[in-house]
């Protein structure tokens, strides 16, 4: 809040603003009313003048109004004058809280900052950040909102914020810094494949892509730095494979340039695909190069596409498959067992809606996605035949794709028992994401694994992925023969229904515990073009992520 007065007077203390005018009520009560209602300075930290005194003091039970409000307005208060060790004490992590509020205004130079909380919600006040960012002699406005939460303290009841990074700036995690200064790498400006601009405004889903993109191509691409406030990474971050961020430009630096493999339309597409879901992500690529085409996620931060680590579910029946005709342990004109049920390593197995199909063949099992036509095989298989599979035929679990923008390779981990049997249908633990599964029906679709990338290695020379062999003619015909079965008359049917020419597809539903629905999971291919897509906690994958990929396929053909 701002003095109205002449320049560089200030009054000497300046409440925090709630909802726009001072000591709001909210929720019945005022911050004010704390000091009323027995709080005061003396309880400002928690003590108290005897053990038997504090003994009888200590506050349980929920947070009233009163407490909520007058916390917040402590810290709001304290943290807008500037009083670092004020607000810290307030908060249920005085160390850690000092140290990042005292960063705020000295390593990301926060000036004249004005705090404004809105309504209280339950221990939770929202507020707004405003102030002015400064950097040796260029400043820029800045303004975000974020939120606190007000618990109580362990062992003497008194509330205090709890302390996270977040409470600062929303995109800060553990570890995480604000700075402003000469940004640590060049801007750049990414292209699509026919030298179009790439832009949040334009591809809401591009945000990660772009800042990685910077990250790997801002020093090699010609351009030079300017001035920003942005998010540097920690250990932590840095071990979710999260970039640094920029927030605020204060200056912009001269970008250079990186083209892309992207499609526009496909792009757009892809965009407008998952907007329609929640938590909704989708990938599509090129099987006879590998170039990936489009990328999207409902959500605009953690980039699920690419970065993701869930169990695919019976999509990953499609490498199982090629483990186990390869083996001869399955042909897909031959008998095959799928019953009710299927006891393995003491756990038992059941298919969906507990089906059977009696004197079936291997196809009518892969097409109708019967989990103990897979677990049955486990006795004849050894621990380590899924993640060799994987890794040699599929180019996946080995953590060495060079695709120009961090991602997750997948991971088929060696298991044993019941976990091993039950990585066969894409549980225990096996995790994918969109993009591994976009490259298995891509890997089916070419014959042969061809490592996906987004920015070409003739532009720095990377060494692409490659598996270190590929699977005979017949197994690969039987293959594709199971995933044009099952995009024609399986699973998969009702999606596919409409997309012509060469087809083939898997659907998957994984189970996650304590979530309701199933992660609904779906890959396919036509022609030169692949996708896979997932859409967390919504059913069946047929019904859910089958639409949208099946509408990539249709707009990419």
């Amino acid at each position: 809040m701002r003095n109205t007065g002449h320049a560089g007077e200030r009054r000497k203390t300046r409440p925090a603003v709630l909802g726009g005018v001072i000591a709001v009520v909210v929720g019945g009560a005022g911050f004010g009313a704390y000091a009323l209602l027995g709080g005061g300075a003396a309880a400002e930290d928690g003590t108290r003048t005897s053990s038997a005194q504090q003994a009888e003091d200590v506050r349980t039970g929920p947070l009233s109004a009163a407490e909520v409000t007058a916390t917040a307005e402590r810290f709001l208060t304290a943290w807008q004058d500037g009083k670092v060790s004020e607000a810290a004490a307030v908060t249920d992590d005085p160390k850690a809280a000092a140290a990042l509020l005292t960063a705020f205004a000295k390593d990301a130079g926060v000036k004249d900052v004005t705090l404004a909380a809105g309504t209280r919600a339950g221990g939770e006040v929202p507020f707004s950040v405003k102030g002015t960012v400064s950097h040796r002699d260029v400043s820029k406005p800045l303004a975000y909102d974020s939120s606190l939460t007000v618990v109580r303290r362990a062992g003497d009841g008194e509330p205090r914020v709890t302390w996270r990074p977040a409470v600062v700036h929303p995109d800060l995690r553990d570890g995480d810094k604000l700075v402003t200064g000469e940004s640590g790498t060049p801007p750049v400006k990414a292209l699509d494949r026919d030298g179009g601009e790439l832009t949040t405004e334009k591809y809401p889903s591009l945000g990660s892509v772009l800042d990685g993109l910077r990250e790997k191509y801002g020093e090699k691409a010609g351009g030079e730095a300017g001035v920003e406030l942005r998010v540097v990474r920690g250990k932590e971050s840095k071990k979710a494979d999260l970039s640094d961020k920029t927030l605020l430009e204060l200056s912009e630096g001269t970008p250079g340039t990186v083209k892309t493999t992207l499609n526009p339309s496909l792009q757009a597409a892809a965009e407008a695909q998952v907007a329609k879901k929640d938590r909704a992500s989708v990938v599509a690529l090129r099987p006879s190069t590998g170039e990936i085409l489009a990328v999207a996620n409902s959500s605009h931060g953690f980039n699920t596409a690419f970065q993701g680590s869930l169990a695919p579910g019976s999509t990953m029946k499609v490498i199982t498959s090629s483990l186990l005709i390869e083996k001869g342990l399955a042909s897909m004109d031959e008998k095959h067992p799928c019953p009710k049920y299927f006891s393995y390593g003491g756990w038992k197995f059941q298919n969906d809606d507990k089906f059977e199909i009696k004197d079936g063949t291997f196809k009518a099992s892969f097409a109708r996605s019967c989990n103990t036509a897979f677990i049955s095989q486990a006795p004849e298989l050894e621990n380590d035949d899924l993640t060799k599979q994987a890794q040699q035929v599929f180019g996946l679990s080995r953590n060495d794709w060079q695709v120009g923008v961090p991602t997750f390779d997948g991971a088929v981990p060696v298991q044993s028992a019941a976990p091993m049997a039950a990585s066969l249908i894409g549980q225990g633990g096996v995790r994918m994401n969109p993009l591994n599964m976009a490259s298995v029906s891509a890997t089916v679709k070419a014959g042969v694994f061809r490592q996906p990338y987004l920015v070409s290695p003739e532009v720095d020379g990377r060494t692409l992925a490659t598996a270190s062999r590929t699977l005979s003619a017949g197994t690969l015909a039987q293959l594709r023969e199971l995933m044009s079965y099952t995009a024609a008359y399986g699973t998969a049917a009702e999606a596919m229904a409409g997309v012509s020419g060469e087809t083939g597809a898997k659907t998957g539903s994984a189970e996650v515990d304590g979530q309701k629905k199933p992660n609904g999971w779906f890959t396919a291919y036509r022609g030169d073009l692949a996708a896979a897509g997932v859409v967390q906690a919504a059913g069946h994958g047929g019904s859910t992520a089958g639409p949208l990929v099946a509408s990539l396929l249709k707009s990419g053909g």
